[in-house]
């Protein structure tokens, strides 16, 4: 074989015909090329497209910080085209190559490989103690590559979104340092990350799961504490920043309105955690306490120094405040009368009162007063954070003191005004709770008590029905009361008229008893007894020991005999006698010098004041006491601990005997003997006597309010329920609960009764509530059998008080089982479906054999429903008709239909889909569906699927459309209404629909009801996608052929027939709590309105004929409705704007749009003229819409919305100062009232600033326009001054004088706009209809304070104005006897004003004027008069005395002038 290879013989012949090898030919071609600059370019060009084709990035960009090789650097090849030697460019050029290969965009693919790399430094081991944290390898490779990512987005090379959500793939592996470094070092910021993923619940979750770890290892971060609390500082921020910024109108899209939903869930969700975590009494070093301790440090000046201008940071405090105040209201004002003296401010948590003055820094004291008052009316509060928050107010703000005294006087102003029970509780607690932390912060109680009703000046005093309120109140505290404040009411009572002194004296018989029953004597109180304090009550012997050394004290510094114990020697002999001296004459070793005390002695004893026989004693006993020992303490009895264990250990033994019985089947006759062993065990363990455990029928109090159960208690019901599961497992495997016995319900007779039910209910819920998921086959089976049994007993157990979530109203036993059961989730609907199936298969077992109604009576109807609606839900079998075809065809045997369920359910594995299919398809349960109690209707179905959250729903979001799609138009609407359907009325569908919608919104299950004005979108509003279903069919019904003249045309929309059938439904009245409750509807009828299409509001014209759309029902609507509930005469933007969207769609079907648009709001200037100054106010922002919309017309816009913009232009070109001179300033066209609007909104928007220059421009008489301008500006004084922070009162007052100067001037009459009635027409009915109805009955407000600017000499010559200054004064005398001007706020410029605005000092000076003004009127204006005081029932007898006189005096007295407005 040659040693040559085929290559070196391969060649070509030469000359001379020999073939040369292949090392020849390379060696002649290397002859041939010459080195030179153009090979090292092409060499190394070639190398520049080797080295890209095959870098490998993912390495690369988890390389450490520092710069590349040498032969890397990218200056070192010009190819790359780059001006810099760093690694970005590098990987830049070959991430471009890359792109251009594969053909996706280079921006794409750089996010992907960054993102990749990011995640994979996430996820490189690190330090178990900093889960949040990098560490210093992580941190130095992540520092590289977002220098590589900064080089990239330079270069628009990077896609921040593609990134983000790369990132949220492998969200579990992220870092909470890492992400917050891409935030630092400006890659992506938190805001981007947070809006590139809709799943915000997710992002929620790893936000709170990441900052509670983050502020758990804060102070175990070591050298990484100054980076954590950088990080927690930039999250608060950031949160605190997008949460509570301003709105920025409806044109937010959806990614800007993620971010602030996340970052309000996150602290409210951080919040949360905190305040449970202190509710369950967090220790000092827990994780816990560290996490809380952390995040509330977070709310620090530093953190908010830089956003603090925004003015998120103040709207974060109220708002957080807010929840505090109002988490886990379960409290009742009794438990906080009796417990609220640990809650001052020495004994409430450090965290929390901590977390309280971190708030306080950023609302001035004022605001926190008012703040905490809207607070107390507007919710259910949490009296321990409200009393501890005042507590922290009194200890913690300079001036508070002052302060909480002139809240508590409005207050009690306020109680005795309106006899509002509600302000009088608020008073008693908080004066209480600012006493408790002492005289230097707050006057005692006592003094307090004394000071408010111990003279007549009192607010009791001012009539009988005052009296009979104060000492109702105080009556109905006694049970309650401590001690101390029975004996300040008892020793410094209320002054009482003498003849209403039999309340007194019942309310201190009354209060005596309590004492007595408390073992408390009023006699022997102390001298110097602190009567302010809530503490328990000191023995007299102790407390006089205390006394002695309190009169010493004093009487070293005086020389004297202090008066309280010389009142005592008078007043209080058996006291001072039995006690006082008792310890003030102990026997001692007398000292060698005379103290304080041997002087004390001596001078009550020159003074009298100690029997002779006592001090002989004394003398002698000092004489022998060092001769006398003490003696011995009496020793106490202790409990032995050794007897508690044995009873609880012989009870489990007893238990265990019961078990072995159970599962022996031939012990099954000793079982009731068994359970009479358990329930005589049961007795001796808890030390109930024989009472104790009776099963008679007694008011239960079960809830977060009742008292944990102790150790001992909750120990033994573990071990009746593990008992009784047990015992129950082992009965069903030996035969079926209907041959079982009887042992299942005498076990729940003897061992559930009166002592125990409450503890057992509890902890029931606390299973089925917090760990139903989580709990097995056979713990459900028991639990469900337990529940049965417990309500198979309700004749002779209880009822359960309601509480959240269940409804106010007490509870039967299997009512509150129902209650427990929600379906808003995936776990919960599975555990509801396991639940239920167990529930219902044992109770038709065991009670089949009984008559109907007795078996049916076991079950609760709201259980069935429950069960009927999971099973349609996660089963679409179940949702076919039951027929025997269908059944023939079902897998499941004719055994498994035949038997009910329970016997495969004890057997594992618990198969639950095949046995709620079983117990579905039964014949005795269709028979049970077929009952009225129990049938499954088309309403019940819409208020469970309202409880389902989509975020957590086992339906994909394609399976719960096509769920819906099936249960309403397939199932329910075509069923008739004795079947729960809708007998083929989409329009009923509808309507079920809304209320159903809007009843959940008001319900328990609606949770987290903000403050803020948009109640239904401040808590969980119901499945969203059910409004999805809502549109859907309102959108069939619109489009659906219906005759224009007939019945539905007549009637309407639905939508608005629903709305007037719910208000005429609502308590009437203008009392505090129906005025909420009516505005609590109305904002849920506005979001249900603002839901819809627009069209709703409106009626399609007919095309033939130029004819408006048909708003009558939503000018209704507002005129009755929404107008009591506008501000500032002019509806909101929303709705506003959602009207004219509807005229301009229902105008563009007719033939004339602008013709129709034109009649429409011709018609609203007399049918609904709140819309149009609505239009006025939102112009700058609707009017840009209606463009837009009307633009595909081609046409100007119509006629009278050209108006709208001319007047709107009016007023503003009217108020400008560098407008045209005041003889060249145009009217507007139309009417003079839509001008008059234009101008007071514009005047509002001007802010601060005299009117006076703008109005003297109005170059005609306009009388017209300047009526209506001041009647406006009447309304914004009377607006500004029912706000609570009236900062604008002041200015509006100054808009009504200017305007009435200006009115004078020209002789305008304006008297008649205050006898507005609803039959005047024309303009007088357009202006009522611009007011809300509080307002108009507030006019006599408004007219008398404007008392100082009138020109009364002017005035008192028009025969009208005493008619209209007397029924303005007689008005306001009523308003102020009703107390509503007690919702007034007061202009605080200076006292003058603030007298002014002040309702008694109003009254007072419109009582003045009128006196001395009926003697310079002219005798026309008697006419009548005498009527006009019969009218109002002589509420001023003076006046009324004053006026009859004058008029009798003018005998020539001719008709009164009828007052005409216009």
């Amino acid at each position: 074989m040659s040693d040559s290879s085929p290559l070196d013989s391969f060649s070509s012949p030469g000359p001379g015909g020999r073939r040369r090898t292949w090392a020849e030919l390379l060696a002649g071609r290397a002859r041939r090329q010459k080195p030179g600059a153009e090979q090292g370019e092409h060499l190394r060009a070639a190398a520049v497209r080797l080295l890209r084709r095959h870098l490998n990035l993912g390495p690369l960009l988890l390389e450490g910080g520092g710069p590349p090789p040498a032969k890397l650097r990218p200056g070192a090849w010009p190819d790359l085209r780059t001006d810099g030697g760093d690694l970005g460019a590098l990987v830049g050029s070959a991430l471009r190559d890359q792109a251009s290969r594969l053909g996706v965009p280079v921006a794409v693919l750089s996010s992907q490989t960054v993102a990749s790399g990011f995640v994979q430094i996430c996820e490189a081991p690190a330090e178990p103690s900093r889960a949040v944290l990098l560490g210093p390898e992580q941190r130095e490779k992540l520092s590289s590559l977002l220098e590589i990512a900064g080089h990239l987005l330079e270069h628009s090379m990077f896609s921040r979104l593609s990134f983000c959500r790369e990132l949220w793939k492998a969200q579990d592996s992220l870092l909470l340092e890492a992400v917050w470094r891409l935030h630092v070092q400006n890659i992506v910021s938190l805001q981007e990350l947070l809006e590139s993923t809709e799943d915000t619940q997710v992002v929620v979750a790893w936000l709170v799961r990441n900052l509670r770890c983050l502020c758990e290892q804060m102070e175990e971060s070591g050298p990484h504490a100054a980076v954590a609390r950088a990080m927690l500082s930039d999250f608060v921020q950031m949160f605190v920043l997008r949460g509570f910024q301003k709105d920025s109108g409806p044109r937010r899209n959806a990614e800007a309105e993620r971010t602030p939903q996340v970052a309000v869930a996150v602290l409210r969700r951080m919040l949360l955690l905190a305040l449970e975590a202190l509710a369950a009494g967090v220790q000092e070093g827990s994780l816990a306490h560290k996490a809380a301790q952390c995040w509330f440090s977070g709310f620090s000046g530093h953190t908010f120094r830089s956003i603090i201008s925004t003015g998120s940071p103040r709207r974060f405090s109220r708002h957080t405040l807010t929840q505090v105040l109002t988490h886990q209201p379960v409290l009742k004002v009794s438990d906080a009368v009796h417990m609220q003296r640990g809650w001052s401010f020495a004994r409430t948590h450090p965290l929390l009162t901590g977390l309280y003055r971190r708030l306080f820094v950023l609302l001035s004291p004022e605001e926190l007063v008012g703040h905490l008052q809207e607070v107390l009316e507007a919710h259910e509060v949490n009296w321990q954070h409200v009393l501890s928050c005042v507590s922290t107010v009194v200890v913690c703000l300079p001036g508070a003191r002052q302060l909480v005294t002139d809240w508590v006087a409005r207050l009690l102003t306020r109680a005795f005004e309106r006899f509002d029970l509600d302000s009088m509780v608020v008073v008693s607690l908080v004066v209480r709770q600012a006493a408790l932390e002492g005289p230097s912060v707050f006057p005692p109680y006592a003094d307090w008590f004394q000071a408010s009703f111990g003279s007549m000046r009192g607010p009791h005093c001012s009539s009988k029905k005052a009296l009979v309120f104060l000492f109702k109140f105080l009556s109905d505290l006694v049970p309650f009361e401590a001690p101390r404040y029975l004996q300040v009411h008892i020793l410094h009572p209320p002054l009482v008229p003498s003849k209403y002194r039999s309340l007194l004296t019942d309310y201190i018989s009354l209060a005596k008893t309590r004492l007595a029953d408390l073992k408390v004597s009023v006699e022997n109180m102390g001298l110097y007894e602190d009567l302010s304090s809530a503490g328990d009550i000191i023995e007299p012997q102790s407390q006089a020991a205390q006394d002695v050394q309190k009169a010493i004290q004093v009487f070293e510094h005086t020389g004297k005999i202090p008066v309280a114990v010389m009142e005592a020697s008078i007043f209080r002999r058996p006291y001072y006698v039995s006690h006082f001296l008792s310890a003030l004459l102990t026997p001692r070793v007398l000292p060698s010098t005379p103290d304080s005390r041997v002087a004390f002695i001596e001078s009550l004893r020159r003074a009298d004041k100690i029997p002779l026989s006592l001090y002989t004693a004394y003398c002698q006993a000092c004489a022998a006491a060092d001769k006398e020992e003490p003696a011995d303490a009496a020793l106490g009895v202790k409990v032995d601990p050794s007897r508690v264990e044995g009873s609880l250990a012989r009870l489990t033994a007893a238990l265990r005997d019961l078990r072995a019985a159970m599962a022996d089947p031939t012990q099954h006759d000793v079982l009731s003997a068994q359970v009479a062993v358990v329930s005589e065990r049961l007795r001796v363990a808890l030390g109930l006597s024989e009472d104790d455990g009776s099963s008679e029928a007694v008011e239960l109090q079960l809830g977060v309010r009742a008292p944990r159960p102790e150790q001992r208690e909750q120990q033994v019901v573990d071990l009746l329920l593990t008992t009784f599961c047990q015992s129950l497992m082992a009965a069903s495997s030996l035969a079926p609960p209907d041959r079982q016995g009887s042992w299942a319900a005498r076990f729940v007779m003897a061992t559930c009764g009166r002592a125990l039910l409450p503890a057992v209910l509890a902890r029931l819920r606390q299973l089925l509530c917090h760990q139903g998921p989580g709990l097995r086959a056979s713990h459900v089976l028991g639990l469900a059998a337990l529940a049965v049994h417990l309500g198979e007993s309700q004749s002779v157990l209880l009822e359960v008080p309601g509480g959240p979530p269940a409804p106010a109203r007490g509870l039967s036993i299997p009512e509150f089982f129902d209650s427990l059961l929600t379906c808003a989730s995936k776990d919960a609907l599975l555990f509801c479906l396991k639940f239920c199936t167990a529930a219902i298969s044992y109770s038709l077992c065991k009670f089949s054999s009984q008559p109907r109604d007795a078996w049916y009576s076991r079950l609760s109807p709201g259980l069935i429903k429950k069960f009927h609606f999971v099973v349609l839900r996660l089963f679409s079998e179940a949702r076919d008709a039951l027929s025997a075809e269908d059944t023939a065809r079902d897998p499941l045997s004719e055994e498994d239909t035949a038997n009910l369920p329970w016997r495969p359910l004890c057997l594992p594995p618990a198969d639950w889909q095949r046995a709620a299919l079983c117990l579905w398809r039964h014949k005795a349960f269709q028979e049970l569906l077929k009952e009225e109690e129990f049938r499954f209707t088309y309403r019940d179905w819409v208020w469970l699927e309202l409880e389902v959250h989509p975020e957590a729903d086992s339906l994909s979001d394609a399976e719960r459309r096509d769920f819906h799609q099936w249960a309403i138009r397939e199932h329910f609407l075509p069923a008739p209404s004795t079947a729960g359907g809708c007998d083929g009325d989409l329009e009923t569908a509808c309507t079920v629909l809304v209320n159903g919608l809007v009843d959940f919104c008001q319900s328990s299950r609606s949770y987290d009801h903000t403050e803020n004005s948009d109640l239904v979108l401040g808590g969980y509003t119901g499945n969203r996608d059910l409004l999805s279903r809502l549109q859907e069919m309102a959108a069939d019904l619109e489009q659906s052929p219906a005759e224009p003249h007939g019945p539905a045309a007549s009637r309407g929309h639905f939508l608005f027939r629903v709305f007037h059938r719910r208000l005429q439904a609502l308590a009437g009245g203008w009392d505090l709590a129906s005025l909420l409750q009516r505005q609590r509807e109305l904002l849920l009828y506005k979001w249900v309105l603002l839901s819809l299409p627009s069209s709703v509001m409106v009626g399609s014209p007919r095309v033939e004929l130029p004819a408006a759309p048909d708003c009558t029902e939503f000018f209704q609507l507002v005129n009755s409705e929404l107008r009591n509930f506008s501000h500032g005469g002019a509806l909101t933007h929303d709705i506003t704007v959602h009207f004219f969207r509807g005229v301009l769609s229902a105008c563009s079907r007719s033939k004339d749009p602008s013709l129709a648009v034109d009649l429409t709001l011709t018609a609203c200037q007399t049918e609904c003229p709140l819309a149009l100054t609505s239009a006025l106010l939102w112009w700058p922002r609707l009017e840009p819409e209606l463009r837009s919309r009307w633009r595909r017309f081609q046409s100007p816009l119509p006629r009278e919305l050209q108006r709208l913009r001319e007047a709107w232009q009016f007023a503003s070109s009217f108020l400008s100062p560098d407008t045209m001179p005041p003889d060249t300033v145009p009217t507007a066209a139309g009417p003079a009232w839509v001008s008059a609007a234009a101008l007071h909104f514009a005047i509002q928007r001007a802010g601060k600033g005299s009117p006076r220059r703008a109005l003297e421009r109005l170059h005609s008489p306009q009388e017209e326009l300047l009526r209506v301008l001041f009647f406006l500006s009447l309304l914004g004084l009377l607006s500004s001054r029912l706000t609570p922070q009236a900062a604008d009162s002041l200015t509006a007052l100054d808009v009504c004088a200017e305007t009435l100067r200006c009115l004078e001037k020209r002789k305008v009459s304006w008297l008649s706009l205050f006898q507005l009635t609803e039959t005047d027409a024309g303009l007088g009915h357009v202006l009522l209809r611009l007011a809300s109805d509080q307002l108009i009955r507030l006019l006599p407000v408004a007219f008398y304070s404007l008392l100082s600017y009138f020109d009364e000499d002017t005035l008192i010559q028009d025969t009208a104005f005493l008619h209209v200054a007397v029924d303005m004064y007689l008005k306001l005398l009523r308003l102020f006897v009703t107390g509503e001007t007690g919702s007034l706020s007061t202009p605080a410029r200076d006292q003058e004003v603030r007298d002014q605005g002040d309702a008694v000092s109003l009254v007072t000076r419109a009582r003045l004027f009128l006196l001395q003004s009926v003697p310079r009127c002219p005798t026309q204006s008697f006419s009548h008069m005498a009527e006009l005081l019969a009218s109002h029932g002589g509420c001023d007898p003076e006046l009324s005395a004053a006026l009859l006189s004058r008029q009798q005096a003018a005998p020539g007295t001719g008709p009164s002038q009828e007052l005409h407005l216009f």
